[in-house]
């Protein structure tokens, strides 16, 4: 059974800045939920310490990674928060993100005090749906 996704946007600001205030999905055999990805490499370490646009996009290819491993792609994704320790700095690199995914899943940017891992400065959780 093919996966049907349905964008929920009451108002159109959203769409607008790149993502959906809802996401129906319907016909929905697997889902798969993201732990948190930040830019770390395939050995565990951290990289990119402080650089918010090299650690967006290593944890953006770490995320598809992950989509990847489970047999899907970002277009499969139906929800993403975003952790950020300095959410000013990561807006201007927020296009770079939606780009990327190529589809507007429903989405939450957080600012919070710290990661996990010192230095870094952004990670991304997602749930897709296959």
């Amino acid at each position: 059974m093919a996966v049907e996704r349905t964008a929920v946007n009451p108002w159109p600001w959203s769409a607008e800045l790149g993502f959906d205030q809802g996401t129906v999905v319907s016909g929905q055999t697997r889902t798969l939920y993201c732990s948190g990805q930040t830019a770390m490499d395939a050995d565990g370490k951290p990289q990119h310490d402080g650089d918010v646009a090299a650690q967006l996009a290593l944890s953006l290819d770490n995320l598809e990674a992950v989509l990847a491993e489970a047999g899907m792609t970002p277009a499969n994704l139906v929800r993403l928060i975003v952790y950020t320790t300095d959410v000013d700095l990561l807006l201007p690199h927020y296009g770079v993100l939606v780009a990327r995914l190529g589809t507007a899943p429903a989405t939450t940017m957080l600012g919070v005090t710290r990661l996990a891992i010192p230095g870094q400065v952004v990670e991304l959780e997602g749930t897709a749906v296959a």
